[in-house]
């Protein structure tokens, strides 16, 4: 009813409109509803939608699969699923000491060995022969217990190389890379047993002058060298391994692997596997009978073929002793496949 009257007068008399918007007579004649009848009259006025001119047919899926959710369709869940389908499942995290207990533990100091003074005397190192016994290397086991993340990063750097060598050529690369090593190994110990040969040796190969130049600072801090690309197995164990050095290093005596890199390793946690293997000898020259001395420390050095200077990573007791844990669950592992 109060819509019909307020219609009739608006078609009756001009200028009626200014005089129902003043407030007086808006108030007297219909109170309580002027405005919102205002807005009831143009609610009726439907605003055209643009979206009606889209072809609906094209976007059918596009629009469904908006509105289908109230959020996005990737959550943590989805976005883990599809990283295990690309990558593989995510490596094992890093085994802190004393969280897990192998179930055949060793101490890595043997407590039954005699310890020997260590003996200031230039005496020639140590060189036992590799035992050709039916045992499993430190190598071996280490490769044959790699995490699934650590598989898929060598699998895709193979697969990188050969694209871009080439089959023959990556073969090539890895077969120089191996004799790099070796010669870079032999000419550090004919430093420790000779300098005048390996004052020659370097003069003939400037890779190995490179590698020896990255090395320079580390060797002016190591003395009493007592084994040199030794043989050690574990007797309780049953592993076997080839020591590149024993000797110390500013006054400990270390257990010191020789890595090479053709990038730089700053950090102990760059050098992947190389910490369980030092401990892997560690614990193995203490439980054999060869060796009348006992190590508690390690060294890793890696050397760099462009002469920068190479990093030592320095391992103490309490670090080997996490790393020989890590170890001997990496043997159980290892022994449980075979």
């Amino acid at each position: 009813l109060v819509r019909m009257q307020f219609l009739q007068i608006l078609s009756r008399k001009p200028g009626s409109l200014e005089m129902l918007l003043q407030i007086p007579f808006c108030q007297k004649q219909f109170p309580y509803t002027c405005l919102s009848t205002s807005a009831c009259v143009y609610s009726k006025k439907k605003k055209g939608n643009s979206y009606e001119q889209v072809d609906q047919e094209k976007y059918k899926n596009l629009v469904h699969s908006v509105t289908s959710y109230k959020t996005s369709a990737q959550t943590p869940e989805t976005i883990l699923e599809e990283d295990n389908l690309l990558y593989g499942p995510p490596g094992r995290p890093p085994i802190k000491a004393g969280t897990k207990t192998p179930k055949n533990w060793v101490p890595l100091i043997n407590p039954n060995k005699r310890i020997l003074p260590v003996s200031s005397d230039s005496s020639t190192p140590m060189k036992i022969g590799l035992q050709k016994a039916k045992m499993p290397s430190v190598t071996r086991i280490l490769q044959q217990t790699l995490s699934p993340q650590q598989v898929f990063y060598l699998e895709r750097w193979k697969q990188k190389m050969i694209e871009e060598l080439g089959k023959e050529g990556f073969e090539e690369y890895t077969k120089n890379l191996f004799l790099q090593g070796e010669r870079f190994h032999a000419a550090l110990e004919s430093i420790f047993l000779s300098e005048e040969t390996a004052a020659k040796e370097q003069g003939e190969d400037d890779v190995i002058s490179g590698y020896l130049s990255s090395v320079e600072h580390v060797l002016e801090d190591i003395s009493e060298v007592k084994a040199l690309e030794s043989g050690v197995h574990h007797e309780t164990l049953q592993y076997l391994g080839l020591v590149d050095c024993v000797a110390k290093y500013r006054g400990r005596l270390c257990v010191i692997d020789w890595k090479t890199s053709e990038k730089p390793k700053p950090f102990l946690q760059n050098t992947y596997d190389n910490p369980l293997q030092v401990a892997a000898y560690i614990g193995a020259i203490n439980h054999d009978a060869n060796y009348d001395f006992q190590v508690r420390c390690g060294l890793i050095v890696v050397a760099y073929k462009n002469g920068s200077p190479a990093h030592p990573h320095f391992m103490d007791p309490d670090l080997c002793s996490q790393y020989w844990n890590k170890w001997l669950l990496r043997l159980e592992e290892y022994l449980d496949k075979n």
